[in-house]
């Protein structure tokens, strides 16, 4: 899996970034690992550096101040695309997200999905400790996802996935301007407009146990915009 990429976001996550960064070298897939942090002021960034002496499949890009998970990944996809990686993964750093699941993801991906999404909702409910008025929320948000775009996907927000490079060759990212829930709405649903596969797996998602979740009003009210964006652009056939 050399020609794997995960990029993990970071913001004031040093009480896990270690962690996760050792649980996936642990699984010995050989797949790199791209650290992309907003100059987190908890000192994230250094704690990569250091472990950078280690671990020669751990790189760091670090941006001036906190510029949105969009955009973060965006820079993480293009820092792929142009070292030729063939499948770039998107992963959180608060372990939410279970890094032994990252071979299954590739696994798919492989087997000629174009985008793969490791998904709390395509067989039940798979969220631990969350509040229910959280689930709730986020269910509805998908629901509602689903049914205003037409997404043949149940969880639509998920930020945990593996993208052929392909994918990413072929979306315009630098048009990409949508940060937080939305950001993954739009990468999913260009995608999928643009006829490529999409395939949910099963993961069971798991609350953060350490730092501060990022999760505002704000996110949510940008997704809840956004579906009607790309709903009209795509009528207008404005989305390529």
């Amino acid at each position: 899996m050399m020609n794997s990429l995960v990029i993990i976001p970071t913001y004031n996550e040093k009480k896990n970034i270690s962690i996760v960064i050792e649980k996936l070298n642990s699984l010995n897939t050989g797949v790199d690992i791209l650290v992309v942090d907003d100059n987190s002021p908890d000192g994230t960034a250094e704690i990569v550096k250091g472990l950078q002496k280690e671990n020669k499949n751990l790189f760091l890009v670090k941006r001036s101040n906190k510029l949105g998970l969009g955009t973060a990944y965006i820079r993480g996809f293009n820092w792929a695309l142009e070292r030729g990686y063939q499948y770039i993964l998107e992963m959180d750093a608060d372990l939410s997200h279970n890094p032994d699941d990252v071979p299954r993801l590739i696994k798919e991906c492989k087997k000629g999905y174009d985008l793969v999404i490791g998904s709390r909702y395509c067989d039940g409910v798979n969220v631990t400790h969350w509040p229910i008025k959280r689930l709730l929320l986020s269910y509805g948000a998908n629901k509602y996802t689903r049914i205003v775009t037409g997404l043949p996907i149940k969880d639509t927000t998920a930020g945990f996935k593996c993208f052929n490079r392909r994918v990413l060759e072929d979306i315009d990212l630098s048009r990409i301007k949508s940060s937080g829930y939305s950001f993954q709405i739009e990468m999913n649903f260009r995608a999928w407009k643009k006829g490529y596969s999409l395939k949910e797996i099963p993961i069971v998602f798991e609350e953060r146990s350490e730092g501060e979740s990022k999760m505002s009003k704000n996110i949510v009210y940008e997704a809840v915009f956004m579906v009607w964006k790309l709903k009209i652009l795509s009528i207008l056939s404005l989305l390529h």
